[in-house]
């Protein structure tokens, strides 16, 4: 189950689209499968001009030789080496799936979920009888003050219905975990998907409807009645949306923090059992909570007054099978893929399997299986020179800041400060994950599935009241992503990351800087954008910024906002589904783009103290870490994949991320003798850090 932290944290990549597929190279036992530099001479595409679309000239070879595959909505570098991780993980998995006596606990577990998971004539032989349960405690709700009892339970299970309660840290307390209601409820993407009015939308809307019209129908509801419970559920989702704040609002902390008692709560709220739920949900002694989007709670409280009891337990039934889809039998499984895969992304067929069984137990087993992943992937040498480049990329930014010419020395001190309290978070946890006390059964995949969900609901909510643990871990250890956490004030690499074509332990300097160089500047700078900025170096809610100097920022953020949004990404195959990026909504990432690129720079210039080496590959060391940019985001999209992540996902698409960054760099058009009136030369170059 992953945790809802309502002050988002800033990730590097766009997480529905990370986890893509490719074909696994293979390894020789306990190795990790082969890998590419990452600096790759054969990606570039010297037909085109480095100056006039440098994301054409760095991956212009690489994309046409890596199509996307039939079972993937895009396919790039990071997917690339997510599936040799998954490679890693897969015969982790195969070797502890055996059903041996001389398991430990830990290969017993993550062996006995993956084989649950594998073994679909089980799971299809038991049909619904698994989850009818669930469905007969939904059915036996009496009126809508029931309500409250069976939301707890679903929540437990992490059924994400009608809305989310979780446990956050206190955004002006940073020391301290408080209880935090937030929107949900909702199938679709984001917010805007309900009411788009571009006929594209509008048809994945009605595709929507007859997706959970279908849902209904494997559910043995007949037809027609399938039909009206899929157009119900519909209208009480798009209710909820209408009442939900949109990402760029979700991202903004001064806008999602609103303490208010228990008492207040129920007396604003009063046609749900507020203390009945938060007592199921073991948070009954609680006397506040945060309320993250009041016009959400609002609007909850006119569907609670509306919509009828039947209403509610059809609603019920659709999030519950919606959220288990791939533990229930095929049917459920190839129709939930048939509406998030094809249509909404367009891709062609469903990755096989092993694979996605995989990612679900790293889903739920994730410091479990990692603990097996680290020993193969990441060695004592690599994390030392990981932690040397990190020291390196500090001292630039530090000096970046000291020399800005738009902030004043008093903001500067504070964001010095700031900086120097930055706090490290690489490779794997320094202590792991105890999951003994979660059952998993062999031969029981939903079981397994709704117990790991418990468990982890169970984990989260009992931090509540308690002092924050700096030391925890929000991403397993082998993931492909990196976060800055704006609360705890710190930067997090897991292994999976620190993987060519990021990082090389072997690789010359400029290429490192490049890759994993950029991804950590771009980390820490999100500490100083439009939402960290807003948090002191303890991670509170507090301006520090003088008023002028909060003015420059934001007269710097609209360029950037103003140059992304001229961005247009384009369907070939229809141009009325061209759409814009939407640079308010990808600002904060834009704006850690170009100062991570910036800083790793700089890095690299104070590395070299003056000194020029020979090039390499034709190359100058400048020249390979722009071009070890660009290639890291290296990705062919389906038309649907690039429409969705464009109008749904705070992160632009890879040609826009390396093309916008470098054409507010002067150092680019040096590096590359660009003139004045090439494409990556821009008039009005944009630059906060």
């Amino acid at each position: 189950m992953r945790c809802i932290k309502l002050i988002v944290i800033s990730l590097l990549f766009a997480s529905f689209a990370a986890a893509q597929d490719a074909e696994s190279s293979k390894s020789n036992p306990g190795e990790m499968p082969k890998t590419v530099p990452g600096f790759d001479v054969n990606a570039i595409d010297k037909t085109a001009h480095p100056c006039q679309d440098f994301y054409q000239y760095s991956c212009g070879n690489w994309l046409k030789n890596n199509p996307v595959p039939a079972d993937k909505a895009s396919y790039g570098r990071f997917t690339e080496l997510f599936e040799r991780n998954r490679a890693v993980l897969h015969e982790i998995l195969e070797k502890d799936s055996a059903n041996d006596s001389n398991r430990n606990a830990v290969q017993q577990k993550i062996g006995d979920y993956y084989a649950s998971c594998m073994d679909v004539p089980a799971i299809d032989a038991k049909g619904l009888a698994p989850v009818q349960p669930e469905f007969d405690r939904i059915n036996a709700m009496k009126s809508k003050a029931d309500l409250a009892a069976e939301l707890a339970h679903l929540h437990n299970m992490g059924v994400d219905a009608l809305f989310n309660l979780v446990s956050q840290q206190d955004a002006k307390n940073s020391e301290m975990m408080i209880a935090a209601v937030f929107q949900g409820g909702q199938g679709l993407p984001e917010r805007d998907f309900y009411f788009n009015t571009d006929p594209k939308s509008q048809n994945q809307r009605n595709e929507y409807v007859a997706h959970i019209r279908k849902m209904f129908e494997l559910m043995g509801d007949k037809p027609d009645d399938a039909q009206l419970e899929a157009s119900t559920v519909m209208t009480i989702e798009t209710a909820l949306a209408r009442s939900s704040f949109k990402r760029q609002d979700v991202r903004d902390p001064s806008k999602t923090y609103h303490m208010n008692t228990v008492a207040e709560l129920e007396k604003t709220n009063p046609d749900f059992d507020w203390k009945h739920y938060l007592a199921d949900r073991e948070l009954g002694n609680i006397k506040s909570l945060n309320i993250a989007v009041p016009p959400f709670i609002n609007g909850m409280e006119d569907e609670l007054k509306n919509v009828s009891l039947a209403d509610w337990k059809n609603y019920l039934r659709w999030q519950l099978v919606h959220s288990q889809a791939m533990e229930l039998p095929s049917a459920f499984d190839k129709e939930n893929f048939h509406f998030f895969g094809s249509v909404l992304r367009g891709t062609k067929e469903q990755e096989p399997r092993w694979k996605r069984c995989v990612s679900a137990t790293d889903g739920d087993l994730g410091e479990a299986l990692g603990q097996e992943y680290v020993k193969i992937a990441f060695p004592p040498d690599a994390k030392a020179r990981t932690m040397k480049l990190i020291d390196a990329l500090e001292t630039s930014l530090h000096d970046d800041i000291e020399t800005l010419p738009w902030m004043s020395a008093d903001t500067k001190k504070q964001a010095l400060i700031k900086l120097q309290a930055i706090a490290r978070k690489i490779g794997y946890p320094d202590k792991w994950r105890d999951y003994s006390t979660l059952k998993i059964v062999r031969g029981d995949a939903l079981g397994n599935s709704l117990r790991s969900n418990e468990f982890e609901d169970h984990r989260q909510l009992a931090k509540v009241g308690h002092p924050v643990d700096r030391a925890e871990w929000e991403m397993t250890p082998p993931t492909v992503n990196a976060y800055y956490d704006p609360q705890m004030n710190n930067i997090n690499f897991p292994a999976g990351i620190l993987q060519p074509p990021f990082f090389d332990k072997d690789a010359d300097d400029a290429v490192n800087f490049g890759g994993i160089g950029a991804v950590i500047g771009h980390e820490m700078t999100h500490g100083f954008d439009n939402e960290g900025s807003q948090f002191d170096p303890q991670g509170n809610l507090r301006d520090w910024w003088t008023p002028t100097d909060k003015k420059e920022f934001e007269k710097r953020t609209q360029c950037v906002d103003d140059e992304y949004s001229k961005f247009v990404v384009k369907d070939p195959e229809n141009p009325k589904n061209d759409v814009h990026v939407n640079g308010r909504m990808t600002l904060g990432e834009n704006t850690a783009d170009n100062g991570g690129l910036r800083i790793a720079l700089m890095a690299l210039e104070d590395t070299l103290k003056g000194k020029q080496p020979e090039n390499i590959d034709g190359y100058t060391p400048e020249q390979r870490l722009f071009l070890a940019w660009g290639q890291i985001w290296c990705t062919n999209y389906r038309p649907d994949a690039a429409r969705l992540q464009t109008l749904s996902n705070e992160h632009a698409l890879g040609p826009y991320r390396v093309n916008g960054v470098v054409e507010n760099m002067p150092e680019f058009e040096k590096a590359f003798s660009c003139k004045a009136s090439d494409a990556m030369v821009s008039e009005s170059a944009c630059r906060v850090w």
